[in-house]
């Protein structure tokens, strides 16, 4: 365990050379690419490993019915202790919610900002201006009519398939983003639910959807490009497709105001602002009865809920 933390704090470049083959090491560098950093930058390895150790302990589940029905269970059990939701009901400030004892904002610092200049004081305000958002992405939905045809029939065994060739492929590919620019061979993530799950598609038709990382706030196409790596892996790919929607960074953030720039991660995951993150007042904000628990809080962006978590132990805490 000692060597395992030692080794999350070092780069996924200056571990992967451990690895004997290529192919562990391009396996690995996949797991790392989720940090959406360089994968010689620190903390690139900490994604690598932690992804690798989920693989092996549970798996990467996929909720039957699509995640629809995650948010379905969760308002079905907060029902079942008594509250209630209310939805299409838009906040523009958090004096609107003055009647209320206590507030916990799934939003990022950006949000935040917007929503509490009265609420929050100057030397928080000045905090929240400082915090960094990362690269964006570029997604793709797919329809198809047949399962996808890979080359290696193990990926029909996968949910979550990592497209970059090797590990120096992918660690260009993410230098290539960080650096502002945009990846002639991006490295893709595709889902194909499907393939386990055929509820989501009509009888014999399959879905899946991909995306490949971008600079925030990217304008540029990638269709070509991420459909390119695809056929790679996959000759024939496009002619599968029956119908495909694309969104740019700028379309996610219509649907989502929280991913701002095409950002999915809640914010830039460097070391500077993962210690920033680490020490956020412990989701607290300057105002007494506001509490921050979105994926800019710890322990960052992923589906488990644990930043709003925390942050309603913490302020239930302190209303006793």
């Amino acid at each position: 365990m000692a060597r395992f933390g030692m080794s999350a704090l070092h780069s996924a470049k200056a571990i992967a050379h451990r690895f004997r083959s290529e192919r562990t090491r391009a396996l690995f560098a996949g797991l790392a690419a989720h940090s959406v950093l360089r994968l010689d930058q620190t903390l690139s390895c900490a994604f690598g490993l932690l992804m690798g150790v989920l693989a092996h302990a549970v798996g990467w589940p996929i909720p039957r019915g699509g995640s629809q029905s995650l948010t379905n269970a969760l308002c079905g059990y907060l029902a079942a202790l008594g509250g209630s939701i209310k939805t299409g009901c838009r906040v523009d400030s958090l004096a609107a919610l003055s009647e209320y004892d206590l507030i916990l904002c799934d939003v990022t610092p950006r949000q935040l900002l917007n929503l509490g200049t009265e609420q929050l004081s100057e030397s928080y305000k000045r905090d929240l201006r400082h915090f960094r958002y990362g690269p964006g992405v570029f997604k793709a939905d797919y329809a198809l009519s047949q399962p996808v045809p890979w080359k290696a029939a193990d990926c029909l065994r996968a949910a979550t398939v990592h497209l970059g060739g090797t590990f120096d492929e992918i660690a260009l590919s993410e230098e290539i983003v960080q650096n502002g620019q945009h990846a002639a061979r991006p490295f893709v993530l595709l889902v194909q639910p499907t393939l386990f799950d055929a509820s989501r598609a009509p009888k014999d038709k399959h879905i899946a959807w991909a995306y490949c990382h971008v600079p925030n706030g990217s304008k540029v196409d990638m269709l070509q490009r991420l459909e390119d790596q695809i056929e790679r892996s996959a000759p024939g790919f496009r002619e599968t497709v029956l119908a495909r929607r694309t969104f740019s960074p700028e379309d996610l953030e219509r649907m989502d105001a929280n991913l701002v720039g095409g950002d999915t991660g809640g914010g830039a995951v460097n070391l500077l602002q993962f210690l920033f993150r680490a020490t956020w007042k412990h989701y607290s904000t300057s105002a007494k009865n506001i509490y921050l628990g979105s994926a800019s809080t710890p322990p960052g962006g992923g589906v488990r809920g644990m930043c709003g978590y925390h942050a309603a132990k913490i302020a239930l805490r302190a209303m006793r």
